[in-house]
């Protein structure tokens, strides 16, 4: 499917489905990673990604245009065009579009942390356990400033709440 293809299909669906002309641009956009589409607010386009199409079909994009057309119309009529608004909710709903976008098949999956790692304050011996690096050159103790020294790692079976 070329971007004339998208262009079409997503004034198709907003005549149909929401009764109102798609008067901007859509198109793909390869950069798009953690996402099925957005809608531009200032320049009032809708950015698709590609990889939804491919890997999940017709049927997941048709859902992601209807999503991002919610946002598009609402916006253009001054109306709670964000996530978290009842309108937007509601128009969702009413023209059958997804809250949320599928799972990529081939997407990494997130990254547990699978170790602890231990600091240790030099003047006033206060440990820290980070999931996180710390630069011990940047950083000292929140206590007395001293100076933080990296003790090590400790293995954890499941994230802890750190």
């Amino acid at each position: 499917m070329e971007n004339q293809e998208l262009q079409r299909m997503v004034e198709e669906i907003s005549e149909k489905d929401f009764g109102k002309p798609f008067m901007h641009k859509a198109i793909f956009n390869s950069r798009l990673r953690t996402t099925g589409g957005r809608y531009l607010l200032r320049s009032h386009n809708i950015d698709i990604n590609r990889k939804y199409l491919e890997q999940l079909g017709i049927q997941e994009l048709i859902g992601i245009i209807k999503h991002e057309l919610c946002h598009y119309h609402l916006h253009l009529e001054g109306r709670g065009y964000r996530h978290s608004d009842m309108e937007f909710k509601a128009l969702l709903k009413k023209v059958g579009g997804p809250r949320f976008c599928g799972k990529l098949p081939d997407e990494p999956k997130r990254r547990s942390f699978k170790k602890i790692l231990l600091y240790k304050c030099s003047k006033c011996h206060l440990e820290y356990k980070r999931k996180r690096a710390i630069d011990t050159a940047r950083y000292v103790c929140g206590k007395c400033r001293g100076k933080l020294i990296k003790l090590g790692e400790i293995a954890a079976d499941k994230p802890s709440s750190i």
